[in-house]
């Protein structure tokens, strides 16, 4: 092992890449766009001081080597609009907090990367504790595969670079180096899949985030060593480069907001990286061809779909809900609603909680059961649900055998005539997501199911995050004098109000001349003006 990991470094030491084709110097109104695309400009109109104060984190560069030293792999703390002091700058040759310093030299894609993580005019976690700036040949080899690798203390990692050209056996070992400091220290590793082709590590691994770019350039699924699906999510930023960091400043903010207590006062619960990664692909908005082919959890190019922190805020504040009963089956045998008469008090929160299952005396699978009234005052109203179950690959796997992670599946009965309406069954991902965008009004069970130790898992206890949301949107309209008045609920977020003169086919909807809405009261607002012409109204979630 040791041999092997000497070799590994060795090769590896050559081949962390930037995944950048042309760098995106700063735009303004792009940057801006990006953050209203994503739910960060809404979340700060509706909420204060979300923003990742309190919240360390690291970002992991590869060095552009020029042969005239120094490397280029430096953020620019001016770049940033942050002071020089909320860096540390780290690399084989040593550390330092100052800026310019002898360890590198400024990389304008280190600049555009920290811009779109916590940069204070583009980025989403603008008011981070501290930045770990770390040369990333160095950062894998002696941190992350070290030995007996030692805390960073950082809580979430940016890495918008890729190993390159690794075959599937270096893809085993880096996931496993990655999922193994993961499950030791807590930390979450953000990182992007690459430009093009397979997807790439470290965004393989289990235990981190993946992320793709929204238009739909970057790398796809599945992993080449089993079939997982990956990215995890996407985000704009015209490069993966870009895009990753969006999504971990989103981790960063929903960390600052669960250890603060804004998701209920288990707030190691709620700033775990298995809740804050389950909030984030639960929160995601679906691209209008979003489709995942059975068993995979997630669509093999858009993950769970586009990042959107505002929805995934308003998740975790829904707060922590524990399962109404646990039951155990014979391994293998059915598992219907059990007729509880609890019920889960709301359409859209989280839980972070441990399913057992058994081998002795008997194999028993076991199931969790969340029962949930899907109703409202519409009688016809559809509703949209979605729900994500994310646990860890533990510590200490053998890196040839990504098999050796327990075996948990999302199923969502009708409780009324335990017809299966949903499954997610995959026998290889930590994930399991479901997406239902037309459920009828009923009571429903939510379970999360374990396969029993010894048969699929490979042992008895497992924690985990699940993550829910149902809801059915309703646009209202209110004529005053000469103006009409569009109004409807910000949360969740996403949608778009579209009109059409005439709802005989072919029917044309369109967004042309209307205005964005303003927020007022948690509703989205828009008035036009009254004309004479007869116009339809309707909400789209693009």
């Amino acid at each position: 092992m040791k041999h092997l990991l000497k070799s590994m470094g060795n090769l590896l030491k050559r081949n962390p890449t930037l995944i950048f084709g042309l760098v995106l110097f700063f735009n303004p109104a792009v940057h801006a766009s990006n953050l209203d695309n994503i739910g960060v400009t809404l979340l700060q109109a509706v909420m204060t001081n979300v923003n990742g104060a309190d919240i360390r984190v690291a970002q992991a560069e590869a060095g552009l080597d020029t042969n005239n030293p120094p490397m280029i792999w430096e953020v620019n703390p001016a770049a940033t609009g942050r002071p020089t002091n909320l860096f540390t700058y780290i690399s084989s040759d040593g550390s330092t907090n100052n800026f310019p310093n002898t360890l590198g030299s400024e990389s304008s894609h280190a600049d555009e990367v920290a811009g779109n993580f916590y940069g204070i005019s583009g980025g989403v976690a603008t008011n981070v504790a501290h930045v770990d700036n770390y040369e990333a040949d160095y950062f894998y080899n002696s941190i992350i595969a070290a030995t007996l690798p030692a805390s960073i203390n950082d809580r979430v990692v940016n890495q918008s670079f890729i190993f390159n050209g690794s075959s599937v056996s270096d893809q085993q070992t880096i996931d496993s180096d990655y999922d193994n400091y993961a499950a030791q220290f807590g930390t979450l590793f953000v990182s992007g899949v690459g430009n093009g082709g397979a997807v790439n590590p470290p965004a393989t691994c289990y235990n981190g985030i993946g992320v793709g770019v929204s238009d739909g350039s970057s790398s796809v699924g599945p992993t080449p060593d089993n079939g997982r699906a990956k990215p995890d999510i996407i985000a704009p930023g015209g490069a993966t480069s870009f895009s990753t960091p969006y999504v971990a400043g989103a981790a960063a903010v929903l960390m600052q907001a669960g250890l603060r207590g804004d998701g209920g006062g288990d707030t190691n619960s709620a700033a775990d990286i298995r809740t804050i990664k389950c909030l984030l692909l639960n929160g995601a908005i679906k691209p209008d061809d979003w489709t995942n082919i059975a068993p995979s959890p997630l669509d093999f190019r858009y993950g769970a779909g586009v990042l959107n922190v505002f929805n995934s805020y308003k998740q975790l504040a829904g707060g922590k809900h524990g399962y109404i009963v646990s039951t155990t089956v014979s391994a293998g045998g059915a598992h219907p609603p059990t007729g509880a008469d609890g019920t889960v008090g709301v359409l859209s929160g989280w839980d972070f909680n441990t399913n057992t299952s058994s081998s002795f005396p008997s194999a028993q699978d076991g199931v969790k059961h969340y029962y949930f009234n899907i109703t409202n005052s519409a009688a016809s109203a559809a509703f949209t649900a979605t729900a994500t179950l994310v646990w860890n690959r533990p510590q200490s796997q053998t890196p040839n055998t990504p098999s050796s992670i327990n075996n948990l599946n999302l199923y969502l009965y009708n409780a009324a005539n335990s017809n299966l309406v949903a499954a997610s069954t995959s026998l290889v991902d930590n994930v399991e997501h479901i997406f239902l965008p037309k459920l009828a009004q009923g009571r429903y069970d939510l379970q999360v199911w374990m396969s029993a130790s010894g048969i699929s898992s490979f042992n008895n206890s497992e924690t985990y995050a699940l993550a829910w949301e149902f809801f059915s949107q309703s646009l209202n309209a209110a004529g005053s004098g000469a103006n009409l008045t569009l109004s409807w609920p910000v949360y969740p977020d996403g949608f778009v109000v579209e009109s059409t003169a005439s709802l005989s086919p072919p029917q044309t909807w369109s967004a042309d001349g209307i205005p964005p809405p303003a927020v007022a009261n948690d509703q989205n607002v828009i008035s036009l003006e009254a004309t004479n012409g007869v116009r339809f109204f309707r909400l789209r979630r693009p």
